[in-house]
């Protein structure tokens, strides 16, 4: 006699267990929706993210003029050459207000003809001053002959009379004298006076002459050809524009060498012992985040500074040499800096994000065939971006990056 089979009723409880097990096991999301990572095995890199500003390493500095101090303080921008346009040695970069210089050239010019024609005055009154004095020598010295003669003739005159006659011609030679000694006086002083008003004179062309040489460095010419970038106003923080006030010697355009660039950043204290001359580095620049440039560490400040204004935030300017040029690459330009501080051979990492603690146990969610598993794990250095696995994982296991069992944990 033969028996049912109990093959369908077994097929079916099966079934129900297995789908029991997989719904258990995957319970709250997809695996296909998880996002995961696999384990790579390979040279891992000790790095530090850092934002630059690229600048030349050698660079012509264009001032503003070192004009006469009377015209120093009337120095403003009327016109200034765009930022970043390419110069040719001659061209005009910058032009002051000229009015202010041309007011005090006027103001010269006509203090200068006044001195002439002073200087003229008193050389026609000093000439009639002096043949006044001529005239009356000339008289003193006539009245001197008269009172010689009548002095030879009183020979047969009364002693008083010869006396008297003795005594008028003395009076006559010291008037003649004097008169001799005006006339002598007149023309050192004429001299002294002239020389006087010709000094003044000297000055007011010497002022003139300082006007017009003034007026000419208001406009200012490149001496060599380059990429002009503007330099910034230490009282704004903003590039010099139309408008500002400058002084004497102040920086205005720099012509870079663009042979030759670096990157300035400033490295937190925190991290500044991890930074040595001669560590390589990524640079991408913002504006061009798809091209990679590689440089070097050359200089690391020995002094902090502040990062900014008056925050107490301290910083360490470090200089990193580009190995390599770019038309793209001008200074100015923001950078994205990678510095490699070291570099570990033949390790298993995984992304940070797959990395969970909990009371201080690391563990990772290794994915299996239908679900993930929980897996403790021993780690090591890390990164930015990643962390090392010393234990627990192998190179191409893949593990999730965010917790795969979130929602059911939150549902209880």
């Amino acid at each position: 006699m033969n028996h049912p089979s109990k093959t369908p009723y077994c097929s079916k409880i099966g079934i129900i267990l297995l789908f029991a097990l997989l719904l258990f096991a995957c319970k709250g999301k997809n695996t296909g929706q998880i996002p995961s990572s696999k384990v790579v095995k390979g040279v891992f890199y000790i790095d530090l993210y850092e934002e630059g500003e690229l600048e030349a390493v050698r660079s012509i500095n264009i001032s503003s003029p070192s004009i006469s101090w009377r015209f120093s303080s009337s120095m403003k921008i009327s016109n200034i050459v765009k930022d970043g346009t390419e110069v040719n040695v001659g061209d005009t970069v910058v032009v002051f207000d000229p009015s202010e210089v041309n007011k005090a050239i006027a103001d010269a010019q006509s203090k200068l003809e006044i001195s002439g024609a002073e200087l003229e005055k008193l050389i026609a009154q000093q000439d009639s001053d002096l043949e006044e004095l001529k005239a009356d020598y000339e008289v003193a010295r006539i009245s001197f002959e008269i009172s010689k003669i009548k002095f030879e003739q009183a020979e047969y005159e009364s002693d008083i009379t010869r006396k008297q006659i003795q005594l008028n011609l003395e009076k006559a030679d010291i008037s003649l004298q004097r008169a001799k000694e005006q006339i002598d006086n007149r023309k050192k002083i004429n001299i002294e006076e002239v020389k006087q008003k010709n000094l003044a004179i000297l000055q007011d062309k010497a002022r003139l002459n300082e006007g017009y040489d003034a007026l000419r460095q208001l406009t200012v010419i490149t001496p060599s050809p380059g990429i002009a970038i503007l330099g910034r106003n230490w009282s704004s923080g903003n590039k010099f524009q139309v408008g500002e006030q400058v002084w004497s010697g102040m920086p205005l355009i720099s012509l870079p060498d663009l042979s030759q660039l670096k990157a300035n950043v400033k490295i937190n204290e925190v991290d500044i012992a991890k930074i040595t001359k001669g560590l390589n580095v990524e640079i991408k620049p913002d504006a061009f985040s798809d091209s990679k440039f590689t440089g070097v560490v050359t200089e690391v400040a020995n002094l902090a500074v502040n990062k900014q204004g008056s925050t107490k935030i301290k910083v360490f300017p470090v200089s990193i040499y580009l190995n390599e040029t770019d038309k793209n690459l001008l200074p100015g330009l923001t950078v994205s800096c990678r510095i490699l501080i070291e570099k570990i051979e033949d390790v298993l990492y995984v992304p940070i994000d797959a990395i969970f603690t909990e009371e201080g146990i690391h563990f990772v969610f290794k994915k299996t065939a239908t679900s993930y598993k929980k897996v403790e794990v021993e780690t090591g250095r890390s990164n930015s971006d990643y962390t090392v696995i010393v234990n627990g994982l192998s190179e191409g296991d893949e593990v999730a990056l965010v917790d795969p069992f979130y929602e059911s944990k939150t549902e209880k």
